[in-house]
């Protein structure tokens, strides 16, 4: 009976995540992110939208299979965000500090696309870049 209500427990706690996979992002000054994983089509397009609250040591890492040119529309991310795109082994290619918010009716032609070059990218709370004084160049950790 006791490893049932265990695994009901690990049942919700993922269903709490929307099946998200976690994983830790160590910036160079050892500061730790815990990152929720976007490694399917349907995650990296709902990616962080709709999300009111964005914690400084959270953020969302977007897999991708391969290098290539990125694109990220904006609409309906309710929270301001950093926004850093990855090499293949976590160097920093391109960053944005504080794209804006934006709601349902926030007309498209204002809608904020960011675009760079990488494997990866992390979402992370508007700020993190200027509190951690990071710059392209600067090398992250993750293990996935």
């Amino acid at each position: 009976m006791k490893k049932l209500g265990c695994l009901l427990l690990l049942g919700v706690l993922l269903a709490g995540c929307g099946g998200y996979r976690q994983t830790t992002v160590t910036l160079p000054d050892g500061f730790v992110l815990h990152a929720r994983v976007a490694d399917t089509p349907e995650k990296t397009e709902k990616g962080l939208m709709f999300v009111k609250h964005l914690p400084e040591n959270e953020g969302m890492l977007f897999v991708f299979d391969r290098p290539q040119t990125h694109y990220f529309w904006m609409k309906n991310t309710l929270i301001d965000l950093d926004i850093f795109f990855l090499s293949p082994d976590g160097e920093i290619t391109r960053l944005y500090e504080y794209v804006p918010h934006t709601y349902t009716y926030t007309p498209e032609h204002e809608v904020p696309v960011v675009r760079g070059d990488g494997q990866y990218v992390l979402e992370a709370a508007a700020g993190t870049a200027r509190r951690h004084r990071l710059q392209t160049g600067d090398r992250l950790q993750f293990a996935l």
